[in-house]
């Protein structure tokens, strides 16, 4: 993974080409399938690519989880964020307000770093907590997942959800990071 990112870091062709096919295509699909068009997918993409070069260049850093998924993490929160800026842009040109490509990448380094602190307390888990709160994080319904880890009642599945992410919070709340990232 950190030769991955070193490649890429450096300006390896062969990596920015095998993230293009791999990825670029889940890219375009969740663009497209909410409110934009290819060329917005192909802008995220650049972005997201730019971001990840920038924040590793200023501080090196490691991915837990499979790059792919994470670059694509990546292009969907900046995606969200162009949605929301849009939503509230002003569009009488006479008036725009132009955020600088500085401050938005500063945002978009916070918001990884963020995204970055999760993932790492998530892993700290337990196995049983770590599955449980990814499948309810993708809205897994509550009887399925009474199915899958055998317990006895919806009750039971909830109260479990809640002491997971009790104790997800609790983790994320003691790592020094915490402070830095909460309040930007």
């Amino acid at each position: 993974m950190i030769l991955f990112l070193e490649n890429l870091s450096d300006g390896k062709q062969e990596e920015v080409i095998l993230l293009y096919q791999k990825v670029f295509p889940k890219i375009e699909h969740y663009v497209l399938n909410n409110n934009g068009r290819l060329g917005d997918a192909d802008d995220i993409f650049q972005r997201a690519l730019l971001q990840l070069i920038v924040r590793y260049r200023k501080e090196p850093f490691d991915i837990h989880a499979s790059f792919e998924n994470y670059f694509f993490m990546v292009c969907k929160n900046l995606w969200r964020r162009e949605l929301n800026s849009t939503r509230l842009t002003i569009h009488n040109s006479d008036l725009l307000n132009n955020v600088p490509d500085e401050t938005d990448n500063a945002f978009a380094i916070v918001e990884q770093e963020r995204y970055d602190l999760f993932t790492e307390k998530l892993a700290a888990l337990s196995d049983n907590c770590k599955q449980l709160l990814q499948l309810f994080f993708k809205k897994t319904p509550y009887d399925v997942l009474m199915h899958k880890f055998n317990y006895n009642s919806e009750s039971v599945v909830r109260q479990r959800i809640f002491k997971c992410k009790n104790r997800l919070v609790e983790l994320i709340k003691k790592d020094n990071r915490y402070d830095n990232l909460k309040d930007v």
